[in-house]
């Protein structure tokens, strides 16, 4: 019996029955690589989720971006709501590596604003990994980084026992030593506090306080508590407590690897003298002995993980560890499936170098010992090696899934398929959009290609639609939602350099209807099921290159493929090979989905999915919280402040001293947001050590 249960609201329908029956068999009969080429909007989410729950095995659904595994992520938990389906991304809203820009002399700390609930997200992630069989990770390329030995995560936890001879101050210890650190203030993940003869800490996974009660040396008592209203929602008879951090090690691992690390800098610090760089040699000395120090006294320090080759024994250029660890360790036949596989592969291969450039400068410079190039992102090729069977899906495969596939359907003695299994039909029956192509310069009597696309999109707005709108550059973008918006229309733009949750709340408040137009460049092509999008305008068509070569094209058209109003208009004065071939194949799907419509009597009708605001379920139950508060309290604000805010720190100096922490903190957090205030960010951009 499956670990898996699959909750399916439907039945396969389309191309979906035969796509699940081969890639099962497939899977059984030991292809390595197997292609998915669904069309946007057949269903390849829920055809993959069949073959899940057939094939029952942790699954491994890696995504190149964070919004798309956003959504992956909720589609599978609503398939699968009985079984650990995770989210694992990076954890930085904000992320700047480390690094030296060597022509100007300027040394950029690593910085990152760490989104909490997604920490969390990462650790529930792994846990999940290490305690059960049914669980799928939705993860971007983040999954190929180096997170911290699984072993030792797995080994060095806390288990509470109710009944169990231990005071508190052991259990303290116990705890500080995997690296959760002591308040007095209201608890966060990874975080504990001592209030009376009792002990309460968060753990780094879940949003839940537990409350260990002690009597003459003996746990009396364990409670799960609400994070938010302190309520006793469970007692329980023990609970096992892991790491706060994924980079962990015991003490005698500790004290070997500061033994090969002060080995290490005295061999760097040589070689600098013979190459008479004394500024270098005293910059890496007083960088490493003061990360030393704090290793040695705390146990951990900032940028810990440039020093995980020697922590974990690798030789040099040996590759970390990495999530696919901690898959290995729950079951070595885990199953991968790489979402809209055409970008993902290229992005997984090209990590490497980046990185590795970025790591060679710190390192010449005395930023960093050469060992810090051992915590990297794995080779291409040490991937291949780290999965087992793979699934690719994507409406436009790339050339190496292709032939990965195809080979391995030539190496079976019983060829199950190709290789490449398509899943062209979709289950609503709707057809790939219509497609139009107009002059850039004269477009009707609006000539230019924005003046048509308004025109164009207003007429589809009158009937309650929305429409997309992509062009070349982000800046493109921005303008372009300016100048709508400046015409009365309610437009918002979309790229990369928004945040991860904010992007997010863009896509929800879209669909809701909060505005009309989305603009946007590269973030618009896979992924985003926007089934109330009506009219596509691709602007720019004919500038050939990556975001209008024939894969971003046909990406682009089918975000107009939900909905049986779609429509795609291309803004193009010359026919281009891209161009071309992109009509070609959407035209070769029109007809084969046109010929099946007729065949079985199908009427389209346009995809009705429900509108899960995926950002609130990544925010904290405390800022929820706030939000409330603030719903409730603007008002009062607004007529007296100044008495306000006196009653508000009246009300917060009274839940301090009964120790009530958590109110305090509401409180305290209700009002930066109503007085504006808040922590500020300090640049981390700075001269370095002996520089000019």
């Amino acid at each position: 019996m499956s670990n898996f249960k699959l909750h399916a609201p439907f039945a396969p329908a389309g191309d979906q029955p035969q796509a699940i029956e081969k890639l099962e068999r497939g899977l059984r009969e030991g292809m390595r690589h197997q292609t998915l080429l669904g069309v946007t909007g057949s269903g390849k989410t829920f055809t993959v989720a069949n073959v899940i729950a057939r094939h029952d095995t942790p699954t491994l659904v890696l995504a190149h971006n964070k919004t798309l595994a956003a959504q992956l992520a909720q589609e599978y938990r609503g398939f699968f709501p009985e079984n650990a389906v995770h989210y694992f991304v990076s954890y930085y809203d904000y992320y700047q590596p480390e690094a030296y820009i060597a022509h100007s002399d300027t040394y950029i700390e690593k910085e990152a604003m760490i989104n909490a609930e997604i920490e969390r997200l990462r650790h529930a992630a792994t846990q999940a990994l290490l305690t059960r069989k049914d669980v799928i990770i939705v993860a971007s390329v983040s999954a190929i980084y180096g997170l911290g030995s699984p072993e030792e995560y797995e080994k060095v936890h806390v288990r509470i026992e109710k009944g169990a001879a231990e005071d508190r101050a052991t259990l303290i210890r116990k705890l500080v030593n995997i690296y959760f650190e002591r308040t007095n203030a209201d608890l966060n993940p990874g975080q504990l506090r001592a209030i009376g003869n009792s002990l309460e800490f968060m753990p780094v996974n879940e949003r839940a306080i537990y409350r260990i009660a002690f009597d003459g040396g003996v746990i009396a008592h364990i409670d799960r508590l609400d994070a938010v209203s302190r309520a006793k929602k469970a007692e329980l008879e023990s609970v096992f407590v892991f790491p706060a951090k994924h980079f962990i090690t015991s003490v005698e691992e500790r004290t070997r690897a500061i033994e090969d690390i002060k080995l290490e800098l005295e061999e760097q610090l040589a070689k600098f003298k013979r190459e008479e760089k004394p500024l270098e040699a005293e910059r890496l000395k007083r960088r490493t002995l003061h990360d030393l120090a704090l290793i040695r006294e705390l146990g951990y320090t900032t940028g810990i993980e440039n020093y995980s080759r020697h922590f974990d024994g690798r030789k040099a250029g040996e590759p970390p560890h990495t999530l696919l660890d901690y898959f290995k360790r729950c079951d070595r036949d885990f199953l991968t499936v790489i979402d809209e596989s055409h970008a993902t592969i290229p992005q997984i291969g090209g990590m490497y170098a980046g990185d590795r450039s970025r790591k060679d400068t710190l390192i010449e410079y005395g930023f960093r010992l050469p060992s810090a190039r051992d915590n990297r992102p794995l080779r291409f090729e040490e991937f291949e090696t780290r999965i087992g069977q793979v699934l690719y899906t994507s409406a436009t495969p790339g050339p190496y899934e292709i032939e990965k596939s195809r080979q391995d359907a030539k190496r079976l003695v019983l060829n199950v398929h190709g290789g490449i299994v398509e899943q062209v039909i979709r289950p609503t029956g709707l057809i790939d959009p219509e497609l139009t192509v107009r002059d850039v310069t004269e477009t009707g009597r609006y000539p230019g290609q924005v003046a048509d696309f308004i025109n164009e999109a207003e007429t589809v707005i009158k009937r309650g639609g929305r429409a997309l709108a992509t062009t070349l550059t982000k800046q493109m973008a921005e303008d372009l939602a300016t100048y709508l918006r400046g015409r009365g229309m309610k437009a918002e733009y979309l790229h990369s350099d928004v945040k991860t949750i904010d992007r997010i709340d863009i896509l929800t408040n879209f669909r809701k209807g909060g505005f009309d137009i989305l603009v946007g460049v590269n973030l618009l092509r896979e992924g985003l099921d926007l089934p109330e999008v009506e009219l596509v305008g691709i602007l720019d068509a004919d500038k050939e290159g990556f975001l209008r070569s024939e894969t971003s094209l046909i990406q682009t058209i089918g975000r107009a493929a939900r909905n049986v109003l779609g429509r795609v208009i291309l803004y193009a004065d010359v026919m281009t090979g891209s161009l071309e071939r992109a009509m070609n194949e959407t035209n070769r799907r029109r007809e084969k989905q046109l010929a099946y419509n007729k065949k079985h009597d199908i009427t389209p009708r346009t995809i009705k999915k429900e509108i899960h605001d995926i950002a609130a379920s990544m925010r904290t139950e405390h800022q929820r919280t706030i939000d409330e508060l603030l719903v409730l309290d603007t008002l009062a604000y607004k007529d007296d402040p100044k008495t306000f805010i006196k009653r508000k720190r009246e009300e917060m100096a009274a839940a301090v001293e009964e120790l009530d922490f958590e109110t305090a903190a509401l409180i305290r957090d209700e009002l930066y947001k109503l007085e504006g205030n808040g922590p500020k960010k300090k640049s981390r951009i700075r001269k370095p050590l002996g520089g000019s």
